[in-house]
Formats: structure tokens, sequence, C-alpha cells
């Protein structure tokens, strides 16, 4: 599902507002939750999950390639999402085969 296929969805199930209102709304929903992880906050939207900011310690890597270099890897900041419990619930309740190609 794209950004675009969430907002028609909630277009066509909300009659007060248009595609381009929705898509405003979805947008600074994005941008906002943006500023606030950048801000180095952590969001959690309940019963959905949490995102927040983690720092990665810095790692010697190798090529595959080259196995014989190692290069090395900095430390980062990388967003983390652990979903929230009904979400998870309902993820474990999927059927694995399902999703195989």
């Amino acid at each position: 599902m794209t950004k675009r296929d969430l907002v028609v969805k909630i277009a066509h199930e909300t009659p007060f507002a248009t595609q381009n209102e929705v898509a405003e709304i979805v947008q600074k929903t994005l941008d906002y939750i943006s500023e606030e992880l950048i801000a180095g906050n952590t969001i959690e939207l309940r019963k959905f999950g949490v995102f927040e900011i983690k720092i990665r310690k810095s790692r010697k890597g190798r090529n595959p390639n080259q196995p014989e270099n190692e290069v090395v890897i900095p430390e980062r900041a990388v967003v983390k999402f652990r979903a929230g419990k009904e979400l998870k619930d309902a993820v474990e309740k999927l059927n694995p085969a399902d999703f195989n190609d």
C-alpha cells in the first residue's frame, strides 16, 4: 500500500473530506512524526506501536566479494519500530504459508 492508496481509502470512507484534504492531513501527520523523531523524541501510537531513535554502535564489516578487507561501519542513528500488543497479536495469527512466493 502506498501513501496515495491510503489517502484514497480514507477519502472514500470519509464523506466530509476530499482526497486533497486527506492527502494534506496524512502528509502533515507524517511530517510531525518525522520532526519529533529527528528531535530525538519517541512516538507512541497506542494500539499500533512505538517509533524511536536508537544508536547503532560502530562495528567492523566485510565485503562478501572481498572478505579479506575489513571495513569500519561508523556509529549511526536508526529508526526502530516496535509493534503494539494489538498489532503484534493480529500478525501472530497470520498463516506464514500465505506469504511465501
